[in-house]
């Protein structure tokens, strides 16, 4: 089921890629963007989370956090940091509890892998209720970054 704009964002605790625990309720009084991404170092999802990277100033001087979600591993998403300087958290969803509560899921992917999140995007206000929303079926397919970006301004 999609999360509704105006809704609360379901609130989750994860392990990031330096192995601490990250809460969104940490992020409160502030606009927050959520990216999911089905797998690290695969073609779009680089893409998406550079275009991220690339745009960071932007949302740090708007006082926006970006957090990163996908299925893999912490030590998975540690070296996909690493390998592409991203500044903004990357969060495992190993148990796939987030995604599935965002509608972000894949309950079948390709490869007849099980368990993938979606490529979606989400923005929340400083009280975390969603001002965007966007959940792609189709992996080859990025957010639109303009409608993210207009909203954070």
């Amino acid at each position: 089921m999609a999360l509704q704009i105006g809704s609360k964002a379901p609130d989750f605790t994860l392990f990031n890629s330096e192995l601490k625990e990250v809460s969104l309720s940490d992020y409160i009084g502030k606009k927050v963007i959520i990216h999911f991404f089905p797998m690290a170092f695969t073609g779009v999802c680089t893409t998406q989370l550079c275009t991220l990277r690339d745009n960071f100033g932007l949302y740090e001087n708007l006082n926006a956090v970006v957090l990163g979600i996908s299925v893999d591993s912490p030590f998975t998403l540690a070296k996909f940091k690493a390998e592409n300087n991203y500044q903004f958290p990357l969060l495992s969803d190993f148990n796939k509890t987030v995604s599935q509560a965002y509608g972000a899921f894949y309950n079948e992917f390709v490869f007849n892998l099980k368990g993938v999140a979606k490529r979606a995007a989400f923005v929340l206000d400083a009280q975390q209720h969603i001002i965007y929303s966007e959940v792609l079926d189709s992996a080859g397919d990025l957010p639109n970054f303009l409608a993210i970006d207009a909203l954070i301004k």
